[in-house]
């Protein structure tokens, strides 16, 4: 520290040499008094003497009219950069004055650098557009198609503007069943860009949407710069979603239109592009069934006539033919199989009645009827056949034709 008993700002009391400052201290104290007395303030000027350093910073002067002031830019924070800095360029940088101690000298440590004006803002845009163009950003291979019946939209917009009233509404008209899940987000100011490139990142995250709109209503080209940031671009470009850019009017291009898979000239242009009309797809539909039915039916005529040409056609007509004929042999074979089978019927009950006449003449029954008579042993039954076979007051039993009686045999034989 200074010593306290030397009053510096006394011309009159000189400081003695023993009580001398070194170098090292003093720009020591001058450091502490400037880095601790000046926030960090943002300055504009005109870049001078600029020079990239291998290492990856950035060295350059920051003049106007009156005086300039030397400025470092580090690689880590200069890497964020959207445009080249260059000899002439007016920016507006924010930072804060430090002490190079080796040199003695103060400098403006610089955090963020941005082009001040609309012809440094329409030129850092021509060359991030030229630069993002030659490392493929808008190659039409990367482009993902649509989905054409989407079942839920992401929105990255501000949940104020007047891009998503548009966006709902029209969604909401055309096609009335979609799901809409908003990511509000800054659309303009610092930040703005980072916090749009996040909710790309999250929404590919989340994955439970088809697709993404990206944007916002009209403004200055101040404005809408948020969508003109490499790490718009880049989280766009790096989606696995399909994205829309809708930033602006239909004048208006930023980057994100370019590298996006589908540039709206609105959000509500985005929002007719992504969502059917309703009435005309259920018109469309009753179109296609009216169609299909009207095929189905001349196919059904079609396929009705050839049948019955093909019915009457000679090659079918010969084995129906064919059919009946056998058909008509059959019954004739029918006929005659059953004429033989009568006669040889009747001719079987003629023999069978001749059988029974012969079998009925033998019978005793027929023999008792010509006066014969049969005789048994009422004892035994046997039939007496034999005088001997008998004796006297033996019981008998005659059979008749027709009745029979009972006798006692008198005389023995």
């Amino acid at each position: 520290m200074i010593p306290s008993a030397v009053n510096y700002n006394d011309p009159q009391e000189p400081a003695r040499p023993r009580e001398a400052l070194t170098v090292s201290l003093i720009t020591q104290q001058i450091k502490m008094l400037l880095e601790e007395t000046l926030p960090p303030f943002w300055v504009t000027g005109e870049i001078s003497n600029f020079k990239r350093h291998t290492s990856g910073h950035f060295y350059f002067s920051l003049k106007d009219e009156g005086a300039q002031i030397p400025c470092v830019m580090w690689a880590g924070r200069n890497r964020s950069l959207y445009f080249t800095p260059k000899d002439g360029m007016q920016v507006l940088v924010h930072g804060q004055v430090t002490v190079y101690e080796k040199r003695g000298y103060y400098q403006l440590d610089v955090w963020q650098m941005q082009p001040a004006g609309l012809g440094a803002l329409q030129q850092a845009f021509e060359q991030l557009k030229q630069r993002l163009q030659a490392e493929g950003l808008f190659d039409a291979t990367h482009k993902i198609p649509l989905p054409r019946f989407p079942q839920r939209v992401g929105l990255v917009t501000s949940p104020t503007g007047a891009a998503i009233r548009d966006l709902v509404s029209v969604l909401r008209r055309r096609w009335p069943s979609m799901q809409i899940v908003l990511r509000p987000v800054r659309v303009q100011g610092s930040g703005a860009a980072a916090e749009i490139a996040a909710a790309i990142a999250e929404f590919n995250e989340y994955g439970k949407v088809d697709l993404l709109i990206v944007g916002r209503g009209g403004g200055s080209l101040e404005d809408l710069w948020p969508f003109n940031e490499e790490v718009v671009a880049r989280a766009i470009y790096n989606s696995k979603l399909p994205v829309v850019s809708a930033v602006g009017h239909e004048i208006d291009f930023s980057i994100s239109d370019f590298v996006a898979d589908v540039r709206a000239a609105t959000p509500s242009v985005a929002a007719e592009m992504v969502a059917p009309e309703a009435r005309e797809i259920r018109n469309l539909l009753l179109v296609q069934l009216r169609r299909g039915f009207m095929h189905l039916k001349r196919k059904a005529q079609l396929y009705r006539e050839r049948l019955h040409r093909i019915a009457s056609s000679y090659g079918l007509r010969q084995p129906l033919n064919v059919a009946h004929q056998r058909t008509q042999e059959l019954d004739e074979l029918f006929r005659r199989m059953s004429q033989a089978l009568r006669q040889r019927q009747e001719r079987s009950l003629l023999e069978l009645e001749n059988l029974s006449k012969r079998l009925n003449a033998l019978s005793h029954a027929s023999i008792l009827r010509r006066g014969f008579a049969l005789v048994y042993r009422k004892a035994d039954g046997v039939l007496v056949r034999h005088a001997q076979q008998v004796h006297e007051a033996d019981l008998i039993r005659v059979q008749m034709a027709t009745s029979a009686i009972e006798a006692e045999v008198i005389t023995p034989p």
